[in-house]
């Protein structure tokens, strides 16, 4: 897949107040399916913000699988193996952890699995269907009430258009 960068306003920055902080990121829109579907109008500005709030609280809390091997000599005196220190997890990991929670109940059964699918594990839309066994073409529909359920979780403010509706 080839690389396809804009310049995109990061979907953290809000307006508010009078003033605006705004900051320019260069993004690659072939990297997430999320991100793709936003560039070819499938999904709405705040079902996209939604969606990388998602993400973002899934990495914070540090919820995605490793992909290295640890090679850390272990501490003296402590099992060389054995289950993760909870307790050593930061309070932002904890409170990602809780916001990625609620966020996944919030969106419900059935929905939270798409959801998980396509936003935190990357895969495309299709894949997601496929591997969920549904039909062609419904992945996306389910999708959007999904990131819809989320954004009202996180409070998101209504797209202008919506409002207009």
């Amino acid at each position: 897949m080839r690389q396809v960068l804009v310049e995109r306003h990061n979907p953290g920055d809000f307006a508010g107040e009078g003033r605006r902080r705004v900051r320019s990121v260069r993004v690659n829109i072939a990297e997430s399916p999320l991100s793709w579907l936003h560039a070819r109008g499938k999904l709405s500005g705040r079902q996209f913000l939604a969606g990388e709030m998602l993400r973002i609280d899934f990495e914070k809390a540090g919820l995605s699988q490793r992909t290295t091997m640890v090679w850390d000599a272990p501490p003296a005196g402590r099992t060389p193996r054995g289950a993760p220190d909870f307790a050593a997890l930061t309070h932002v990991a904890l409170d990602a952890k809780r916001r990625f929670n609620e966020a996944i109940a919030a969106a419900g059964p059935g929905l939270s699995d798409i959801l998980w699918r396509v936003v935190c594990a990357g895969e495309g839309v299709p894949e997601a269907e496929k591997g969920l066994g549904w039909p062609l073409r419904s992945g996306r529909l389910v999708l959007t009430l999904a990131l819809d359920r989320i954004a009202a979780y996180y409070r998101l403010p209504q797209d202008k258009k919506e409002e207009a509706a």
